[in-house]
């Protein structure tokens, strides 16, 4: 993963408008790779999502792709190099939260487009989540690319739709382009308006003590860890795992499941 933007850079941005975008940061043979399997995840996630009923608001949008195959996988390891302004931006050690992805066509809408943050209770100073998207695609604003509403991390209030389209910028870039944002962000997906598919994966990423949405360490089974490089292991969650037992809750600090450095 080549980066294009300072730490110092990051961290002013970060501040003011609250979100940045490495520009063609991801190779073209991972691209290939995640863009492939992330159609092959829609096929796994769709007949889920009818088989339990909540297909009309989830239209080709997929979630919790670690597992599903393994390029997603390989771009946590890829991520590595992130590491440096994504402790920056939490203040030390974090692991992912959630890693979804949406494929968008023209005429298809999804809740992804409607004005929202990603985080329920705004957190004002205090990084609670980083919401991360890699552009599988070229993102443009034809296609339908994010709009951001640039200093909006700085205030709790819902902008109205009138404010936030007037405002709003569009996190624009090349196919591996990495766009992260304070989970505070006012944003919404764009309409796609042209006949070429927008795809893009959208890890997030939170404070150890902070409850994931999935239980990643056991999807890939409790044994995975040991095989797994450090920062993967990390970001995974394997560091911050609950005991289920007293067994696993009496252990010496390098065998807790929970280590000592996640916050």
């Amino acid at each position: 993963m080549k980066l294009n933007l300072s730490l110092d850079d990051f961290r002013s941005q970060m501040a003011t408008r609250g979100w940045v975008v490495f520009e063609a940061a991801v190779g073209p043979k991972l691209l290939a790779r995640m863009t492939a399997d992330l159609e092959a995840a829609w096929d796994v996630c769709r007949a889920i999502q009818v088989r339990n009923g909540v297909a009309n608001d989830a239209d080709r949008t997929v979630h919790h792709l670690i597992g599903i195959k393994p390029s997603f996988l390989d771009y946590v390891d890829e991520s590595e190099a992130l590491d440096p302004y994504l402790e920056a931006y939490f203040g030390g050690k974090y692991v992912l939260n959630s890693f979804g992805g949406a494929i968008n066509t023209r005429g298809r809408t999804s809740y992804a487009q409607r004005i929202h943050r990603d985080i329920r209770s705004y957190s004002g100073d205090m990084p609670l989540l980083l919401n991360t998207l890699v552009m599988l695609d070229a993102f443009t604003p034809e296609n339908g690319a994010t709009f951001m509403l640039s200093g909006s991390h700085l205030a709790a209030e819902k902008p109205s739709e009138e404010d936030f389209y007037a405002r709003a910028e569009r996190a624009v870039g090349p196919a591996g382009s990495v766009l992260v944002f304070n989970s505070n962000v006012w944003h919404a997906g764009g309409d796609n308006t042209t006949d070429h598919t927008r795809r893009s994966v959208t890890p997030m990423y939170a404070r150890p003590f902070i409850k994931p949405q999935f239980d990643y360490p056991r999807v890939l089974g409790y044994d995975a860890g040991a095989s797994l490089k450090p920062y993967a292991r990390q970001v995974i969650g394997f560091n911050a795992r609950i005991p289920a037992n007293l067994d696993e809750w009496y252990q010496p600090p390098e065998h807790r499941m929970y280590r000592g450095d996640q916050g």
